[in-house]
């Protein structure tokens, strides 16, 4: 199997942040069998797996081997009047998987709309928003060992999901490629989550049903959030803090305004959002890195940021919130 592999490519068109760095080796791959034959074939490479491309901040040039999945493919596994199990090859946008899930009135990920990256990303992550997350419709995933080239299939157990995070994110990290998953969802009549304000707010005397709610999403989200084909960005940049309530309590005696929501465990979320908010970095610009005006959540490239610019910025703003607030932000995007 003869594959296309090209030198010295710049990344740019394949981060969200467009951030210019260069790959010494770059491949995309449009199976399973061929990512197998590259691993094959580069067995001692240095490894750079690249789906959308939209949780990723590239600091320097990589002198490894870049690998972009760009498989293809949605259908529907099993189903009943009630329920339709759907598998997706991980190269698939996952926005798009979404409104394909809408076109075909299958209802569980709505919520999730807009959301950058590929479906091979969301289950690493465990994306979430709007008040529900990925494993709660996810099944299972396929996966392809880095060191075998053996496929596993790993269930929702097994992945071990976390707040924004999983065990491909932590015993497993860098050791397997996704390659598709798997997801349950719901046949009409559908049971929607309108759990968060936000979203409920917005949904006020208007019919409550999943193509309702992605609508929903959709605005609320392009609000808040820069298009990345105009804006370089990864969205969240950083994860909302969980603290105990103790800590809360003192917390709240210093910033009795201070916004908070009930977390698994009896601890307690804080959007930081409204930390870096607090400490005056909404809407801060230096050169071309950035934080959002509408977004402090999201920091953003104005066209010629480097990644160690933008990475910069992410530490200072950390910085002042530990010393602000007694609170470490964990970053949600990955930095290489």
């Amino acid at each position: 199997m003869v594959l296309n592999l090209q030198k010295d490519i710049s990344l740019r068109p394949y981060n969200t942040f467009g951030i210019d760095v260069k790959s010494k080796f770059f491949v995309g791959v449009q199976s399973t069998d061929e990512l197998k034959a590259v691993l094959k074939q580069h067995q001692r490479a240095q490894l750079l797996i690249l789906g959308g491309g939209s949780n990723l901040l590239l600091t320097q040039d990589f002198e490894g081997l870049t690998i972009r999945i760009e498989t293809r493919g949605i259908e529907i596994v099993l189903e009943d009047d009630r329920s339709a199990r759907v598998k997706v090859a991980a190269g698939e946008n996952w926005h798009d998987f979404v409104l394909w899930c809408l076109e075909n009135d299958l209802g569980g990920v709505e919520n999730l709309a807009l959301i950058p990256g590929s479906v091979g990303a969301a289950p690493i992550q465990n994306i979430g928003a709007y008040g529900i997350e990925l494993r709660e419709v996810f099944e299972s995933c396929e996966a392809l060992s880095i060191k075998t080239g053996q496929i596993k299939i790993f269930n929702k157990a097994d992945c071990q999901f976390g707040y924004r995070n999983s065990i491909f994110k932590n015993a497993l990290k860098g050791q397997y490629i996704i390659t598709s998953a798997q997801f349950n969802l719901t046949k009409a009549p559908h049971q929607v989550n309108t759990s968060y304000r936000v979203l409920s707010e917005k949904l006020v005397a208007k019919s409550l049903d999943i193509q309702s709610i992605a609508k929903a999403v959709i605005e609320i989200r392009s609000d808040k959030l820069p298009n990345t084909s105009q804006i370089g960005n990864s969205g969240s940049f950083f994860k909302n803090p969980v603290i105990s309530l103790k800590e809360f309590i003192e917390l709240q005696q210093q910033y009795p305004e201070i916004p908070h929501y009930p977390d698994q465990g009896g601890k307690i979320k804080i959007p930081a959002a409204w930390l870096i908010e607090s400490i005056g970095y909404k809407g801060y610009r230096k050169n071309d890195a950035g934080v959002h005006q509408n977004q402090a959540l999201v920091l953003v490239n104005y066209g010629n940021a480097s990644g160690a610019e933008i990475n910069k910025l992410a530490l200072q703003i950390r910085g002042k919130v530990l010393e602000s607030f007694a609170i470490e932000l964990e970053f949600e995007v990955n930095i290489l």
